[in-house]
């Protein structure tokens, strides 16, 4: 009886265990929770995983005008498998001749085709239309559509099978406006090529083009459901000033054309905090259509000369000579130097420019002058080590790191290399023998007009991400010289433009500045006997400097000086700059000072 008891206790627990494990499974058929990891569970293998590309992100000037943006275009293609028949085919045809400027015969030909021969169900027939082209190509297809139905054994015309797919890409609504600055998006021939080319667009690529997201999409075409939205790319707001770009680039490209130069570079700064104002290049290009690219480019000229092309740059690089040598305390501006026309460097002779001597001269005078002669015992006054300590002090030996793509520099050649010798420390005095770039060079020389301290240049302002605004921190690169230093040499430049009459003066407003006139050198052969890189660079007012310009022309035809064909165009610029930086005469405004 015990037996037959404990089967019957162990009969009525599996019973009661079956019981449990039904209601069990009820409750989780019933569960909501559960049906949603069961529907999970049954649609994993029915989705795919696709990336959606944010929408890249604007880039505007100082004052919100846009320069970069994007444009709503159409890709248009035809499925072959949707096409009814000849009529059909020709009618398409037709339609991509006439609305889309595309070749009716090779249109034709395309659709024409079968899978059987090249493997494509659906063929692009162009990919960069207006929404204007589209909208024809919508009419025309509801004119087809609400034609009466035709006689038995004739057909309609139709555009069945020609499909037109929204993108956006990448416009430029000003033209060639700063597309030295800019750059351009290129649209390489795959996804992975594409991107920002140069200047902002590339060296900005990772804040414009935003963060691509990962979504499962269905398989099923039948699915509806939606995509989510993905943030656009941040937006980027410029120091450059749409105006002054403006007439920067119109003054530079009239003086181009006027010296007969190869090309050119005006470069506007704000030396209190490295703004650029505007960078101007000649030659441009118009980035909506960067595939003219190397039609405009040679080889050896670079989108953006004023950061990617060096030179010599001549006696503009005397302003930084001179400067080392008073705040080392070796010359004062009114130290004499008597100029008998040549100067012995290494055993070799040092002339002047225009092989004269010139006398007793302070130091004022040398830079008045542009006297070789002079700044190469003032170099020897320094001594090498003294010398190029400064010029690395300068940023001569390293890039700026402007935030623009491609910066070049061209390494310094110093005591103990194997191609520096004495002279090298005469001609790299006076700009010879070295290179710099035009961005190097007015960086350089900016500390002397903000009081010894050298800003690092900058194109951006601030950028907008996910509706927070972050602002461009001014960043102090060094401090070359003393306030004093640069004080005395800002009053040394002034005078010597006063006294020498120079067509760089500005009537109203005091500005300091120098010429510059670069032998170009041509490897072997040395330096060319009639072409020059004529450059100026100046800041002002004197007392109070809110801007520094630097013009660069190069290979000028007209005059190979500086002083000739650059100064004017500083003149001109200035007149036109204190206009829009509403910046009164200096006697008006140095009376409205407190």
């Amino acid at each position: 009886m015990m037996g037959i008891n404990r089967l019957q206790g162990i009969g009525y627990l599996m019973a009661l265990g079956a019981i449990l494990i039904v209601i069990q499974l009820v409750r989780i058929q019933t569960n909501v929770s559960a049906q949603k990891y069961s529907e999970v569970a049954a649609q994993t293998y029915n989705y795919e995983t696709k990336v959606i590309t944010p929408e890249r992100g604007n880039i505007y000037d100082r004052w919100g005008s846009l320069l970069a943006g994007n444009t709503k275009v159409y890709e248009v293609g035809v499925s072959r498998n949707e096409l009814g028949g000849e009529k059909n085919r020709e009618t398409i045809a037709r339609a991509a001749a006439d609305i889309l400027g595309l070749n009716y015969t090779e249109v034709l030909r395309l659709i024409k085709g079968t899978y059987e021969e090249d493997g494509l169900l659906y063929v692009t027939l162009g990919s960069n239309f207006t929404p204007e082209q589209v909208n024809q190509l919508i009419e025309l297809n509801r004119q087809y559509e609400d034609l009466p139905t035709p006689p038995k054994g004739q057909v309609n015309p139709s555009l069945r099978g020609m499909h037109w797919v929204p993108s956006l890409r990448r416009s430029y609504p000003e033209g060639r406006l700063a597309s030295n600055v800019l750059g351009f998006y290129y649209y390489g021939g795959g996804a992975g090529e594409q991107g920002g080319y140069l200047g902002v667009e590339q060296k900005y690529e990772h804040l414009l083009a935003g963060r691509p997201t990962k979504v499962s999409v269905a398989v099923n075409p039948n699915a509806v459901e939606e995509i989510p939205d993905v943030p656009p790319g941040a937006s980027i707001v410029l120091t450059i000033d749409r105006e002054i770009q403006a007439m920067t680039e119109e003054v530079l490209d009239k003086a181009v054309e006027e010296s007969g130069s190869k090309g050119g570079t005006i470069i506007i700064m704000d030396p209190r905090n490295g703004d650029i104002l505007a960078m101007a290049t000649n030659p441009r290009l118009d980035p909506n259509n960067y595939s003219e690219y190397y039609e405009i480019f040679p080889e050896d000229q670079p989108l953006n000369p004023a950061v990617s092309l060096t030179y010599e740059p001549g006696s503009v690089f005397k302003v930084l000579t001179m400067a080392a040598a008073i705040d080392a305390g070796v010359v004062t501006p009114d130290t004499e130097f008597v100029d008998t026309g040549v100067y012995m460097a290494g055993g070799l002779p040092i002339y002047n420019w225009d092989r004269g001597a010139w006398g007793p001269q302070t130091m004022t005078g040398c830079m008045q002058h542009s006297l070789n002669v002079c700044l190469s015992w003032v170099a020897d006054q320094l001594g090498p080590t003294q010398f190029y300590e400064y010029l690395k002090a300068f940023g001569i030996d390293h890039r700026t790191n402007i935030d623009l793509a491609d910066e070049r520099i061209w390494p310094l050649r110093l005591p103990g290399d194997p191609y520096w010798t004495p002279l090298s420390l005469a001609t790299n005095s006076f700009g010879q023998g070295l290179a710099t770039t035009p961005i190097q060079m007015i960086t350089a020389i900016s500390a002397l007009a903000n009081d010894g301290k050298m800003m690092a240049p900058h194109v951006m302002h601030s950028y907008v991400q996910d509706s927070r605004q972050y602002e461009f921190k001014s960043i102090v690169l060094g401090s070359p010289v003393s306030a004093e230093t640069a004080r005395t040499v800002t009053e040394m430049l002034a005078q010597s433009l006063e006294q020498e009459a120079s067509n760089a003066l500005v009537p109203g407003y005091r500005v300091a500045g120098k010429t510059g006139t670069g032998e170009i050198a041509k490897g072997a052969e040395g330096y060319s006997t009639n072409l020059t890189n004529a450059s100026f660079v100046g800041w002002g007012p004197v007392d109070d400097p809110r801007f520094i310009v630097y013009v660069w022309l190069q290979e000028p035809t007209s005059s190979p000086w500086g002083s000739v064909v650059a100064a004017p165009v500083f003149s001109e610029v200035v007149q036109k700059l204190v206009v829009y930086l509403n910046l009164p005469p200096d006697d008006i405004r140095l009376q409205l000072s407190p």
